[in-house]
C-alpha cells in the first residue's frame, strides 16, 4: 500500500514526463518570442491576500493550512492567474504598461470534479496587464494559438463568448432578474428566457460557427449597443485567418464569471475537453484603482496528446570511449552507456546502438 496516492493525484512516468516538459518549454518559448517574460510565484500565500484576487469563492477549492512561522492561515494556489495579477499590481506596479508576463507551475485544488478529477495540475499561460483594447485582445489570442501550435496541437478550435453581454444590454432591454436571465441563457433554456425576457430569445440562436453566429448577433443588435464588441470580435478573427476553426456562443458564462467583455475557450484535436481558456478581466491595484488585463491559461494535462512519447535512445556499448559519447550527444542523440559488460540496448530501452561510430537502428 506504500505506492497508493490520494484521490486526484498521479505520478507521471517516463517518457511522458519528458514529453510534457518539452511541450511546456515550447509553449513558453512561443510566449517569449512575443515579449512575454517568465515569472514564478510561490506555491502558497497568505489565504486572505490570495482570496482577495481570486474570483468570487475561489478559496472554497483551495487547500489551506496554518503557517507554523506566522501562525496565519495560508493557501496553496488553486489558480496561478491571481498571483500574476498580484505581481503586476505590487512588485511590478512601477513597470510601464502594458506588462507582459508568462508563467508555468503546479496548482492544487481541494477536490476535483466529474469532468476533471485531477486535483494537482500544471498551468501555463500569459497575461497582458494594463491595456484594454482590441489590439491587446488580438495579440493574446494570437499568442495562445502560436503556443498551441508550438506544442504540436492540431485541429485547434476557439469558442468566443461575451461574458458581460446581459449587463451591457440591460440599459436598452431592461429585465427584472438579471442573474436569473444569465443562468437561463447560459443553460440555453429557451422556455425560461421567454418567461423572463422574451426580447433576449434571439441570443440563444446566435451561437454556432462564427460567421453565421456573428451575423445573427448583428441582426439582434438593432440599437448598436454591441457594435464595438462585434467589431472587436471580427478584428480578432481576421488576424487569425484560416489557422483555426472558430465558433461563437455569446451567452456562455460558465467558467467566465470574472471576465469582462471577451472570453474564449481553446480546444484541440484528440483532447476530450477544453485545453485552455482566456479573456479580459480587471486587476485591483494597491491604491484601490482597477486596470484591465487580458490573458489565457493552458492546462498542460490536456496537451498530453500533442506530445510525442516516442523514445529515441542510443546505446553505447561497454567501454565506449567518452569522447565518442560526447560526439553523439553533440549531434543531438540521447545516449545511454552500458555500465557493465553484459548490458544490452533492449534492457536500457534503446532504439539504436553505436556501431563503429555510427548510430544504427536495432534489428537493422
Amino acid at each position: 500500500m506504500t505506492a497508493l496516492l490520494p484521490e486526484g493525484f498521479r505520478d507521471t512516468l517516463p517518457p511522458f514526463a519528458d514529453a510534457a516538459a518539452a511541450v511546456e518549454a515550447r509553449v513558453l518559448a512561443a510566449a517569449a518570442s512575443h515579449g512575454y517574460e517568465r515569472t514564478d510565484p510561490p506555491l502558497a500565500e497568505f489565504a486572505d491576500g490570495l482570496g482577495s484576487r481570486l474570483k468570487d469563492g475561489g478559496l472554497r477549492n483551495a487547500v489551506r493550512f496554518v503557517d507554523p512561522v506566522s501562525q496565519r492561515t495560508m493557501a496553496i494556489r488553486p489558480d496561478l492567474t491571481a498571483q500574476i495579477a498580484r505581481i503586476a499590481a505590487t512588485r511590478m506596479a512601477h513597470h510601464p504598461r502594458p506588462v507582459r508576463l508568462s508563467y508555468a507551475g503546479s496548482v492544487l485544488k481541494l477536490r476535483g470534479d466529474a469532468l476533471n478529477p485531477s486535483r494537482e495540475m500544471r498551468q501555463l499561460g500569459c497575461e497582458l496587464i494594463g491595456l484594454d483594447s482590441i489590439a491587446a485582445a488580438r495579440e493574446v489570442v494570437t499568442v495562445a494559438v502560436d503556443a498551441l501550435e508550438a506544442a504540436g496541437a492540431t485541429g485547434i478550435t476557439i469558442d468566443f463568448t461575451l461574458p458581460d453581454l446581459v449587463d451591457t444590454l440591460a440599459p436598452v432591454l431592461p429585465v427584472a432578474d438579471v442573474d436569473a436571465l444569465r443562468e437561463r441563457l447560459d443553460a440555453k433554456d429557451a422556455g425560461g428566457v421567454a418567461a423572463l425576457a422574451p426580447a433576449y430569445l434571439p441570443l440563444i440562436a446566435a451561437a454556432g460557427p462564427f460567421p453565421q453566429a456573428l451575423e445573427r448577433l448583428q441582426a439582434f443588435d438593432t440599437t448598436g449597443i454591441l457594435a464595438s464588441r462585434i467589431a472587436g470580435l471580427a478584428d480578432i478573427v481576421d488576424a487569425l485567418g484560416d489557422r483555426v476553426q472558430l465558433t461563437l456562443d455569446p451567452t456562455e458564462r460558465h467558467g467566465f464569471e470574472y471576465q469582462t467583455w471577451l472570453g474564449f475557450s481553446l480546444f484541440v484535436a484528440g483532447a476530450t475537453r477544453e485545453v485552455g481558456r482566456g479573456g479580459t478581466y480587471r486587476v485591483m491595484r494597491e491604491d484601490g484603482a482597477e486596470e484591465m488585463a487580458t490573458g489565457f491559461t493552458l492546462y498542460a494535462d490536456g496537451l498530453g496528446g500533442s506530445a510525442s512519447h516516442e523514445r529515441r535512445r542510443l546505446f553505447l556499448p561497454y567501454a565506449t570511449p567518452a569522447a565518442e559519447g560526447a560526439r553523439m550527444r553533440a549531434a543531438g542523440w540521447v545516449t545511454v552507456a552500458a555500465l557493465e559488460p553484459g548490458d544490452t540496448p533492449e534492457a536500457q530501452l534503446c532504439t539504436h546502438i553505436l556501431d563503429a561510430g555510427v548510430a544504427r537502428p536495432l534489428g537493422a
